[in-house]
């Protein structure tokens, strides 16, 4: 067929592994790659995040301690924070039912 002398079939089975090898490198390389520009995202959108949480308990640590003052005036300060605490505990007492409720369906054996 061509006018070059033909190759083993040693010499094709080599050369086969070699183009192989390096193209399996080139795909590991190039997933490395994008993995790498994924993460370097996620880190910017990761600590925008934590940043957004922190603030936000800020603002409830805040809401929180201008209600009890803002009570502490009707009914005096134990009372105020006894109420608050209360009603406070409840909503994050209900809200982590909710979450347990949510959560241990994702973790059951479904088989």
């Amino acid at each position: 067929m061509g006018n070059g002398p033909e190759e083993s079939i040693g010499t094709l089975v080599g050369r086969l592994a070699d183009d192989a090898r390096a193209y399996a490198q080139a795909e590991a390389k190039y997933y490395r790659t994008v993995a790498e520009e994924r993460l370097g995202e996620a880190r910017v959108g990761l600590a925008l995040a934590a940043v957004a949480l922190l603030l936000g308990l800020a603002a409830a640590i805040a809401l929180i301690v201008g209600l009890v003052l803002t009570l502490a005036t009707l009914i005096g300060p134990g009372a105020a924070t006894l109420i608050v605490v209360a009603l406070t505990a409840g909503i994050a007492v209900g809200l982590g039912w909710l979450a347990y409720q949510r959560l241990s369906g994702v973790f059951r054996n479904k088989s």
